[in-house]
Parts: structure tokens; C-alpha cells; sequence
């Protein structure tokens, strides 16, 4: 690999125990990218069959290959994290290491990134060969949950190839499964989405490695964007507002036990509602109390690395400033 040139195109496939695809899909890679300066990385996500070997062996006849092998198995968001960072190219796109995704497809998704001006293109799996009860049922579900939370409608966030200006990734850190929700975090930081239909292929080695379970992790995950979406900067919102709603339950409950007292002669220490009452009064207090150590641990982050709660797009300074800065 040349150092001191910079590829176009940076292709990053994370590797988990895939040993029976990798050779025919970094040949396919190779064949359909002949004409185009480009690198690849590949992840070892802490595989235990051959597949480092393979991937060694591949990388050492190859000047253009990129291998990265982590210690343990981290996961697919970490091993995507990590490709990310060294990626040198203008555009990075990655895909699965199971040969699922086409490598016939990188160059399309560039070419619409480039067409239509955009700095994602994420991939739709329209015709997917996956069993429909455990993967596509699921992912159809989760795919609405996503867009009706974020706002960001894609029909497929799962589908790991997508094309990416590398600029989009820098501002982006990718914790649990959370590589998914890529194009809605950028999309929140001003970034211009788009999608493209791309060819799904049947799984012909080694076994997927996702489950329903799977659907309950981005369901958390989708919940911890949300949040960080909008109320990162100021959770006492969150954590304020269902304090008082606590109060508020407090003071309904209490006014209930005292007009019974007052009305019925209802004792008021045999009245449930008055436990319910202390107990939102309590929780309340907590919350709030949550939404101020919340509000010091943002400000303390911000400040700590001066990250600014703020993307500026361009700044357009008046004719006196310029004048000043050319004399």
C-alpha cells in the first residue's frame, strides 16, 4: 500500500468467523474495484476459526489490504468503529464479510453519492434472502420503530453496505449496537441522506450470527439515541419533567385522601393513597435531583473537551471584517 497516496475509496468489512467466504468475496472485491484506487480493511472481531489465517494470508499478497485483529470479539458496531478510524478514502463503504452483500454494488452506491450530491446512500435489501420469521419480520418492525422515532425513514437501517463521505463518520461515535443508526445521527448533524435498492444474495457458508434477540438490544440502543438526540444537552428536561408529573400524582393523591378524611371520616393512615402520595413526593425528589447531577455531568463533558453544543455550516463574515483581514 502507497502511504503517500491517499485512496478514493476505502472499503471496511468486519470479520467474524466467516472462513468460508472470505477468499471468493475479497476476489469478487478485487474484480469489481479493478479499475478504481482503493484499500481495504478488514476487522478480525475476535474470530476463532481460520479466518485470521485466511485474512493474513490476503493481506500479505495484496499492497492495497489493510488487516486490524482485535484481541476478543467486540462486536460489529466496535469492529466497524475501528475500520472507520484508519480509513483513509474519500468515500468509505462497508459490507459484510458473508457474502450476503454484492460487491457489484460499491461502485453504484458511489456513483449516486456523487450524483445527487449527498453524503450517505445507505443500502436497501428490497429482495431479502433471509428467513422471514427470525430476520426480515423482525427487521420490517424495527425499521419502522426507527423512522418514527428518529424521523429519519430508511427502509433498511440494518443493511451494513452504504457509502459514506468520510467526513460524515468524523463527528460520529459508535458505542453498543449503535452502528445501525448512523445515517439518523447524521442526518441530526446536517448531513444529506439518501438510499439505493441493492442486491441481497443468499448465505451459502458458516451461519448468521443475529437472532430475535437482537430486536430487544436495538430497541435499547434506539432509546439511548433518542435520548442523546434530543435532550443531550439538557436532560433535566427529561428527568425534571417526570418529577413533576411525580408531584403532581402526589398532590391529586394527597387531596384525595384528605377531602375522604374530611367527607367520609375515611382514616387517613388506612388510606393506600397516602403511601402512593409519600412514594411520588419521593420519586419526584429523586428526579429532579437525577436531572441536576444529569445537567452538571453535560456541562462538565462539553466543557471538559470544549465540545460545542453546535455545527456551524459556513460562516459569512461582513465587508469591514474582510477588508481588516486583507490589509
Amino acid at each position: 500500500m502507497n502511504e503517500n497516496i491517499e485512496p478514493e475509496l476505502s472499503i471496511v468489512i468486519p470479520v467474524f468467523n466467516e472462513e468460508g467466504s472470505l477468499e471468493r468475496l475479497h476476489g469478487e472485491i478485487v474484480q469489481c474495484l479493478a479499475n478504481t484506487q482503493y484499500e481495504i480493511t478488514y476487522i478480525d472481531d475476535g474470530s476463532t476459526d481460520s479466518s485470521r489465517t485466511i485474512l493474513t494470508n490476503i493481506q500479505k499478497n495484496a499492497r492495497n489490504v489493510r488487516l486490524i485483529q482485535f484481541r476478543r470479539n467486540f462486536g460489529q458496531t466496535a469492529a466497524l468503529s475501528a475500520g472507520f478510524r484508519y480509513a483513509r478514502g474519500k468515500i468509505v463503504v462497508p459490507l459484510d464479510a458473508d457474502g450476503q452483500n454484492d460487491p457489484a454494488d460499491i461502485l453504484k452506491l458511489v456513483k449516486k453519492l456523487k450524483d445527487e450530491g449527498v453524503d450517505i446512500v445507505s443500502g436497501w435489501r428490497k429482495d431479502r434472502k433471509d428467513n422471514s420469521f427470525t430476520r426480515t419480520f423482525p427487521s420490517k418492525m424495527a425499521n419502522w420503530l426507527i423512522g418514527k422515532i428518529t424521523g429519519v425513514r430508511l427502509h433498511d437501517y440494518g443493511c451494513t453496505i452504504k457509502a459514506y463521505r468520510a467526513e460524515s463518520l468524523k463527528a460520529i461515535r459508535l458505542y453498543g449496537e449503535m452502528h445501525r443508526f448512523i445515517p439518523a445521527l447524521a442526518r441530526w448533524g446536517g448531513e444529506k441522506v439518501s438510499e439505493m435498492v441493492v442486491n441481497h444474495r443468499p448465505r451459502t457458508t458458516g451461519r448468521t450470527k443475529y437472532g430475535l434477540s437482537r430486536t430487544f438490544k436495538v430497541i435499547l440502543d434506539l432509546i439511548t439515541i433518542k435520548f442523546l438526540a434530543s435532550f443531550s444537552t439538557k436532560p433535566i428536561y427529561v428527568f425534571g419533567g417526570l418529577g413533576v408529573f411525580c408531584f403532581i400524582g402526589s398532590f391529586i393523591s394527597g387531596l384525595v385522601v384528605i377531602l375522604m378524611k374530611l367527607l367520609q371520616d375515611f382514616s387517613m393512615n388506612r388510606n393506600p393513597l397516602l403511601i402512593i402520595s409519600l412514594i411520588l413526593m419521593t420519586t419526584g425528589v429523586q428526579f429532579v435531583l437525577m436531572g441536576l447531577l444529569a445537567e452538571i455531568m453535560v456541562r462538565t463533558y462539553h466543557e471538559s473537551q470544549d465540545r460545542p453544543i453546535y455545527l456551524i455550516d459556513k460562516i459569512v463574515e461582513p465587508e469591514s471584517v474582510k477588508t481588516e483581514t486583507a490589509c
